[in-house]
């Protein structure tokens, strides 16, 4: 904290300690309360972490921000702390370990290598539901994943035990978004330099684009990707523009039968609605006051799917009533108080901060929503999902005695909406009154509950709702993301017997974030976003395109209609059995009983400083990119278009995730290198051998190639031969010739997760550059942060428009030392015919140290170059 030596600290003394802190509000005076919390955050943050003329200048931006809403100006942001998961983490302690090596073969000493801050990492993206519906379910996922994963595990375990700072949180702790609020999060921090304690709001990153939950409780941070988490692990600030922040004003309160979930879909289109893109969001007005933390870290949580960068509630009495509820020590609650207070960080329901924009909701006005059948910002009343189901394509017959629109999966998943005990206990109180009227699931419907924090079945037990949801299909499956990340497991029989007779259009119905085309399943197209009551009840009726605001779910053998007016839990019932259920120990016993997993503790993992690679394995591979000697992408260059997309390409397209098709090339190169093909796992489980993402990359069935639209999955043209070919090898064809290859989009390239490979695969492909009417702001990083060049084509070139054929290329001049945030790079396109269009696109670009990334061949390049010249770390 030397660096505040000209900033003298305040002392805040509190239950007979003593405490040094930078007091904004004395240093700022008025004009401070004037700067949106997110904004008075980063300024405590650069303060601490700047000196001089880079703090001066940085504080007087910061302010400058305050008489147009926006800024140009660069600041230095530096987390406290970073929270990874099972399947980011894996690549990005694969690039370290391959530094590691890198490092040694340059004479360094690679044990030196290691994370400036602490990184806590959860295994959760890796438990898949192949066990359901039954009582031992968790136990049995458990022991699958673990015999599934053991030598991606053991891995983890090695860099645990070789690099400093680095927690692993093992298989059965939870979720990482629920483990962060329950347990890691300590709103405020007390950190010790030379010798004295520090007050500092808690702060991070995380490599999941929900990262954003966590601001429900007050905690600022956001997501991204594993290559930009990289640059902070060692010794890089996040480097960012000042934000944009809109304001969204809430009034009222929400009515009674509506929860948190539909309100979080409201935002979610309400956002999108005026093309939120990268912005910060701030929650304000009296409306706030009336929700609890669950409801906010649910809205939070949503932050991706609306196109911000973080979405802030601040601190009041209902951080301190959480923090209290999940066990936290009565004076580590009362130090957040006093902090807050005294920093002008304490929520004022009066208060009218300064923001870029306000957006206005009304909460009583938000009905009981879902959202789909292909993206989550596609609201919908609650009994519309028939009528949005008849407009997304053609209908079908149904056939097997299965209705057109069967519920193929009903999954109570995500920490979305798993980690507020409300949201649990309502969708119990609606199985408890389905069973007593004798209501079932109908057998096609594959049912789970996968909650985030094993404390939820202490307080479903407690609460008396537990037998209830299991009497439904709802046993608990497992602690872990399951089905929202694709890890569904088979569908059921009778639907994949339908489906391979083309007799139904299947749907999933779940209480996730995402249900992007194939996200859920392969083979699911079609899914809603909805509250976990509501998915038990789309599972009671077991087709997806029932009017439950009209028709009854089931008719019982005695002939009464039950309809879901007869089974929703009413908001009084739902505070009762909260109060009963919810007991404070149970999080902090239940998370350390978890973390005692025997089978995990059992696994041997290796103890030098070096990972020992294994050249047979499918899993674990040092990847070709961790070099010093790659080089930059950058220049003047003619090249080919290797793909030509629409819009709405997410990271699910570009590099999905779940299950491994056994009919696809990549199972074939799994196979032949001895895997077995009815046992393959899911793509995530595959991100630390290069080879396969290689392979994966693009391999999706409801991508549509432009440039080839008959092509099979994951294949492209090869222009010069007219070859049609997997896409990997078509890269390989134009590698060989010299040629180089980019690819164009439409709007929101890259939505969805803030997985790394997305842009690691493209890198391996050759692209050079990627072309796009406007990119989601993690996939823009990652794009960088593999050395790739983000372009943003001028309105009216979506690449419909520009109808390219095959022969056309395009030039493209950005050379190295040309480059500026946001400037203009020229294009030219040369039509087959030999007409040449020329115009300029935006470098989609943020910052200086992105243009130094780009230039130096990405993130890891500049790393590795760094440590060699120190001798160990940068």
């Amino acid at each position: 904290m030397e660096k505040l030596s000209s900033f003298p600290p305040a002392t805040l003394s509190h239950d007979g300690a003593s405490y040094l802190m930078a007091d904004l509000p004395v240093l700022f005076g008025e004009r401070y309360a004037s700067l949106p919390v997110v904004l008075r955050i980063l300024l405590e943050n650069l303060v601490r972490h700047t000196d001089g003329t880079e703090r001066e200048n940085a504080v007087q931006a910061m302010f400058a921000w305050l008489d147009t809403g926006s800024s140009e100006a660069e600041i230095a942001f530096q987390p406290s702390r970073l929270l990874m998961h099972d399947t980011t983490s894996t690549p990005a302690l694969v690039d370290i370990a391959a530094m590691r090596d890198a490092l040694a073969e340059a004479g360094g000493d690679p044990s030196r290598l290691n994370p400036g801050l602490p990184v806590d990492i959860s295994v959760d993206h890796s438990l898949a539901v192949e066990f359901f519906a039954q009582r031992d379910a968790a136990e049995r996922n458990l022991q699958l994943e673990m015999r599934r994963n053991g030598e991606r595990y053991r891995f983890l375990k090695w860099a645990s035990t070789v690099m400093q700072g680095v927690r692993i949180h093992p298989p059965g702790t939870g979720i990482m978004h629920t483990i962060n609020l329950e347990q890691l999060a300590t709103v405020v921090a007390v950190q010790q330099r030379d010798g004295r304690q520090w007050l500092v709001p808690d702060t991070l990153i995380g490599t999941d684009s929900h990262t954003p939950m966590i601001n429900g409780i007050g905690v600022l941070g956001w997501g991204v990707g594993g290559l930009e988490a990289q640059t902070v692990m060692f010794g890089m600030p996040t480097m960012l523009r000042i934000p944009d922040v809109i304001g969204v004003r809430l009034s009222g309160r929400l009515q009674a039968g509506v929860l948190a979930t539909d309100l979080a879909l409201t935002v979610t289109q309400r956002l999108r609605g005026i093309n939120v893109s990268g912005e910060f969001v701030e929650f304000f007005g009296s409306g706030v006051a009336t929700l609890d933390a669950g409801a906010r870290s649910v809205v939070a949580n949503m932050t991706p799917e609306y196109g911000a960068s973080t979405a802030y509630f601040p601190i009041d009495g209902h951080t301190l009533d959480y923090l209290r509820a999940t066990g936290r020590e009565a004076g580590s609650v009362a130090l957040v108080e006093a902090y807050a207070r005294r920093n002008g960080l304490w929520f004022d329901p009066a208060a009218a901060p300064r923001y870029t924009r306000v957006l206005e909701i009304d909460l009583g006005a938000v009905g009981m929503h879902v959202a789909g059948p292909r993206r989550p910002q596609d609201l919908l009343a609650y009994a519309d999902t028939g009528r949005a189901l008849a407009a997304s394509g053609e209908a079908p017959a149904g056939g097997h005695d299965l209705p057109a629109y069967p519920v193929a999966i009903a999954a109570i998943t995500s920490c979305t909406n798993t980690s507020d005990p409300g949201l649990l206990i309502a969708a119990g109180l609606l199985a408890r009154h389905a069973r007593a009227l004798g209501l079932r699931t109908p057998a096609w419907v594959k049912t789970s509950l996968g909650p985030g924090s094993p404390a939820a079945a202490d307080y479903l037990a407690r609460a008396s709702v537990l037998d209830d949801l299991a009497a439904v299909g709802f046993d608990i499956v497992g602690y872990g993301c399951t089905t929202c990340i694709g890890n569904s497991g088979p569908l059921t029989g009778p639907v994949q017997q339908a489906l391979s007779q083309r007799q139904i259009r299947p749907v999933a119905v779940l209480s996730g974030n995402r249900n992007f085309p194939g996200r859920i399943h392969p083979d699911l197209e079609l899914g809603f976003l909805m509250s976990p009551p509501l998915v038990i009840a789309f599972a009671l009726a077991g087709r997806a395109d029932i009017d439950l605001s009209r028709e009854p779910l089931q008719v019982t053998p005695d002939g009464r209609a039950v309809y879901l007016r007869d089974l929703w839990p009413k908001p009084e019932e739902i505070d009762l059995h909260v109060r009963r259920g919810v007991a404070p120990q149970d999080f902090r016993r239940a998370f350390a009983y978890a973390s005692l997993n025997p089978v995990w503790h059992g696994l041997e993992a290796p103890r030098s400083p070096q990972f020992a690679w294994d050249a047979g394995s499918t899993a674990l591979r040092r990847p070709p990119f961790a070099a010093a000697s790659e080089g930059s992408q950058l220049g003047h260059y003619l090249a080919y278009p290797l793909l030509v997309l629409g819009d709405d390409v997410t990271t699910d397209h570009i590099s999905p995730a779940s299950a491994i098709p056994k009919d696809s090339f990549i199972a074939d190169f799994l196979v032949a290198r001895g895997d077995d093909r009815d046992d393959l796992n899911v793509f995530a489980s595959r991100r630390g051998n290069w080879e396969v993402m290689l392979r994966a990359a693009f391999y999706s069935r409801s991508l549509r190639n432009l440039l080839c639209p008959a092509a099979p999955v994951g294949h492209t043209l090869h222009v010069p031969s007219g070859a049609v070919a997997p896409i990997f090898e078509v890269a390989q064809r134009y590698r060989d010739a010299g040629d180089a290859v980019v690819l164009l989009a439409g709007e929101r390239y890259g939505t969805g997760s803030s997985r790394d490979w997305a842009a690691k695969g493209q890198r391996l492909l050759g692209v050079r550059s990627v072309l796009a009417l406007s990119f989601e702001r993690i996939h823009r990083s990652n794009l960088i942060g593999m050395g790739i060049l983000p372009l943003r084509l001028p309105a009216g070139m979506h690449p419909d428009a520009l109808q390219l054929q095959p022969g056309d290329r395009l030039e493209i001049d950005a050379r190295a030392g040309t480059l500026q945030p946001r400037c203009t790079v020229p294009v030219k396109l040369h039509r087959a015919d030999g007409s040449v269009q020329a115009f300029g696109a935006q470098a989609a670009i943020e910052t200086r140290l992105e243009c130094a990334l780009l230039e130096n061949g990405g993130v890891i390049p500049t790393i590795l170059r760094q440590a060699i010249a120190a001798g160990a770390r940068p």
